[in-house]
């Protein structure tokens, strides 16, 4: 059976605001589909708009916290909560949806450091800095004139690092990502971005930038949006393929993941969603990698990253 870590997915986001459930068919992500695989540990990304702010951004993380609850607790054999070295132990023992909740948007601070203690009490393992606008902690990639990090941004990171969350680059401007680089101590994250050199899209990451990550013991999770893997409506799964092949050979043997996006992007034409990961799985194989570097990309790069978290 196939092992699955996926970085980054809008599925519990999606599901609040359109008053679906977690089971939802439609979506990319279902939690019946993705039982297929195991162990299976999926990142559900709460996605803070960057037009909500302040205490509206905290409550749209409440509120889909509130969701997540109430579907584990009236599916235990099905999905769990992912906060303790116990609950990764269990991941690999149970057939069932390690589930490991994370912040896309560092706007849901709302400004206010003590927002990140409520956060890491309530299980938060990743927090992805900004998302493409301004918000306390530095500029995204769509902002002009982009700033760096601020000091709010630098006292963030440091209570992050004590917290062991994950700092999340993904979004964040070229300056902003330096800038972090130089403040933080330990190993950062791009959740869902791929190569500028394949796709010269700005949310994706350039060979120096990546080069930075994995001399700094980091992931990079594979993007399976259109527009970044090849900024066409014709994307294919040897699209990802091409920004693997890329990455791989600048060193990225154990930074590669899958941070697919999905339920938040449009997605390649041969991949209807979580279902087809293994068909994926097949293409890596069909196209020369190895076994065990595969496993590696799908499952033991992140399991590892995030389990000597804990």
């Amino acid at each position: 059976m196939m092992k699955l870590f996926d970085l980054h997915c809008d599925t519990l986001y999606k599901a609040l605001k359109e008053d679906k459930t977690l089971f939802e068919p439609s979506f990319h992500i279902s939690i019946d589909k993705g039982l297929k695989y195991f162990p299976w540990i999926q990142c559900f990304a709460v996605w803070i708009p960057d037009e909500i702010r302040e205490a509206k951004a905290l409550n749209l993380f409440c509120r889909a916290k509130e969701k997540l609850d109430a579907t584990i607790k009236e599916n235990k054999d099905k999905l769990f909560l992912c906060k303790e070295k116990s609950d990764f132990d269990k991941a690999e023992k149970e057939n069932s949806c390690g589930v490991i909740l994370t912040v896309e948007g560092g706007s849901v601070l709302g400004g206010n450091i003590d927002n990140l203690d409520y956060l890491h009490n309530c299980g938060v393992k990743m927090i992805t800095l900004t998302w493409n606008g301004d918000c306390e902690i530095g500029s995204g990639v769509g902002v002009e004139n982009c700033r760096g990090i601020t000091p709010f941004g630098k006292e963030v990171i440091k209570k992050m690092e004590d917290f062991k969350i994950a700092i999340d680059i993904s979004h964040a401007s070229d300056k902003l990502f330096y800038d972090v680089i130089e403040t933080a101590s330990g190993p950062i994250v791009a959740s869902h971005s791929n190569s500028r050199k394949i796709c010269s899209h700005r949310r994706n990451l350039t060979d120096d930038q990546f080069k930075i990550m994995k001399d700094k013991s980091g992931l990079v999770g594979l993007n399976f949006s259109k527009g970044f893997l090849n900024g066409s409506k014709e994307a294919t799964m040897y699209d990802i393929i091409r920004h693997a092949d890329h990455f791989l050979s600048l060193g990225g043997e154990k930074v590669l993941c899958m941070g697919s996006d999905f339920d938040g992007t449009d997605i390649p034409n041969d991949l209807r969603g979580i279902e087809d990961m293994e068909s994926l799985y097949e293409l890596f194989l069909k196209e020369g990698y190895k076994q065990g570097l595969v496993d590696d990309i799908f499952f033991n790069n992140a399991f590892n990253f995030f389990k000597d978290r804990v």
